[in-house]
């Protein structure tokens, strides 16, 4: 599974984890579809599956190369790294533009989807009646999450790291959305904007030397936070790419049926043309978390009427196509000169 790699395939994992990190952090969007997308998939499971009993005895005897070697360090860290950069660069710039082009950001993502169904099924040739219904129920499954109702935000430790280990599943499950998980669970603002804010600030606060944040018990409880959520994805991460290794070895056709299902039921949540509903109170008020943020309830989505906005929507959703048929003509070319 691993293999000598160029300057130009290192400098385009990192580039692949920027866009797993920046798909992790958006709501519908799961990074497990840029690693099946971009040829990588296989590659992602297999190495985050060596993280077992061997690697850790490695590592307490002190062998750090045998372990770097043996967990593929190389592809692990240029990934990972890319996902940590994109966190304090690439998401934020998305943060911008979902704020400011909303309706042409879903496009683009929802073109992305699209086109990622026709990557994966395209040469798929276990079609049978099992696959079919292993399609069908993947498809109900990612159509019924889009349709449930958020919880309650909840900062106990407990279930900090349970949220943890479940939004991970939208880098290891390909269709499922990790941050829109997040959503449903009550925490998507507090663990993928005020806690990574919170890491963000104490950085630039340690950088300039100012370490009065200390005595910030907002700001300490934000970072432990973020700790144990980190913590509870670390586990989740290893645990289902030990699942997904398993049955990707023995039911291979049903698991790849049953995520394009997801992926399909996937749409209606990136669906661009839609408009957030938030919860109310009896006198039509907005309900407000502990901040004072309206609470998401859920999507209104809608059909778009023809004018020069939906033109370019459409077009945008084109754009999202063409990149995930360039990632995979790059994947190609990658895969033959190897």
């Amino acid at each position: 599974m691993q293999s000598t790699r160029t300057l130009t395939d290192k400098i385009f994992l990192f580039l692949k984890g920027l866009g797993m990190g920046a798909a992790n952090k958006v709501p519908g969007v799961s990074g497990g579809v840029v690693a099946f997308v971009a040829g990588f998939y296989e590659e992602f499971i297999y190495s985050l599956q060596k993280f077992n009993g061997k690697a850790f005895k490695l590592l307490i005897n002190g062998r750090f190369k045998s372990f770097y070697r043996y967990i593929n360090g190389k592809f692990i860290s240029l990934l990972f790294l890319g996902m940590i950069v994109s966190y304090f660069s690439v998401s934020k710039l998305l943060d911008y533009l979902i704020i400011h082009y909303e309706l042409y950001v879903w496009s683009v993502f929802f073109g992305m989807i699209a086109g990622s169904i026709y990557y994966i099924s395209k040469d798929f040739e276990g079609w049978c009646t099992k696959a079919f219904v292993s399609l069908l129920i993947g498809i109900i499954i990612g159509i019924s999450i889009s349709f449930l109702d958020p919880a309650k935000e909840n900062d106990n430790l407990f279930f900090v790291f349970l949220c943890g280990m479940i939004s991970v599943s939208g880098m290891t499950l390909p269709g499922f959305s990790g941050s829109f998980i997040l959503i449903l669970m009550g925490n998507y603002v507090l663990l993928l904007v005020d806690s990574v804010n919170a890491l963000y600030d104490t950085m630039f606060d340690v950088f300039s030397g100012d370490f009065t944040f200390i005595d910030n018990a907002y700001r300490i409880k934000m970072l432990e936070v973020l700790g144990v959520f980190t913590l509870g994805s670390v586990v989740g991460l290893v645990t289902f790419s030990h699942i997904l290794n398993y049955v990707l070895k023995r039911f291979r056709n049903i698991t790849l049926s049953l995520l394009v299902g997801f992926i399909i039921g996937s749409l209606g949540v990136v669906w661009p043309w839609k408009k957030t509903i938030f919860k109310t109170q009896a006198d039509g008020s907005f309900k407000l978390d502990s901040r004072g943020e309206k609470i998401i309830e859920n999507y209104e989505r809608f059909l778009p009427e023809l004018n020069s906005e939906t033109y370019i929507a459409i077009g945008f959703i084109v754009v999202g196509i063409l990149i995930v048929l360039s990632l995979e003509w790059y994947g190609q070319k990658t895969r033959k000169v190897k």
